[in-house]
């Protein structure tokens, strides 16, 4: 019977109080604290290299190896494995194991690219985390949008490698300021 009473003059006393005064309202952070670091822009890209990159995402886009390849065979020194096979036949290879060069090579085009000095060369390269260092290139060491894009490019064994001290395992491509079309791979360099 206690119980109940007290249990009621609670009530009573929670219905009867005044209404507590909400606390203040915490102020909002500032715009800088809730938003990623922006990261530098890379330069633009030279004339040369547009025209290239224009070229490859029309031949890409026909969906034709042996075009690709022609473009490839152009080049002096292009690489597009390290197994001394032809561009084509690498290619055709990759296709067949469900893997299309041309798809990737627009998925790449797509990517951000960084700038890398090769000598007294400029170097552009897609996507830009490949020309990171290894050891710029640990997940920790990257903000969580590029750890997110490093796992979808690479994956758990492609992280594996790099954390084993590897370079970028991942398909990546390059083209020199003049507007040479330098690689195409996907598999670590020697």
């Amino acid at each position: 019977m206690r119980v109940r009473a007290l249990s009621c003059l609670l009530v009573l006393a929670a219905c009867g109080a005044p209404a507590a005064e909400a606390p203040p309202p915490r102020p909002a952070p500032e715009e800088s604290l809730v938003q990623p670091p922006a990261k530098p822009t890379p330069p633009e890209l030279t004339e040369a290299v547009r025209e290239t990159v224009t070229e490859l995402r029309a031949i890409a886009e026909a969906g034709t190896l042996r075009g690709l390849a022609r473009r490839a065979n152009a080049e002096d020194g292009f690489i597009s494995n390290f197994a001394d096979e032809s561009h084509f036949v690498h290619w055709d290879l990759l296709r067949r194991t469900g893997v299309d060069p041309n798809t990737k090579l627009l998925d790449l085009l797509d990517e951000p690219h960084a700038v890398t000095a090769v000598g007294d060369r400029t170097w552009y390269v897609w996507p830009d985390l490949a020309a990171l260092a290894p050891g710029d290139l640990i997940p920790e060491k990257l903000s969580f949008i590029d750890r997110a894009r490093l796992l979808d490019l690479v994956g758990e064994e492609g992280i594996a490698a790099i954390r084993s001290g590897e370079d970028y395992p991942g398909f990546r491509t390059a083209i020199s300021q003049d507007g040479s079309w330098l690689y195409f791979i996907h598999e670590p360099g020697e």
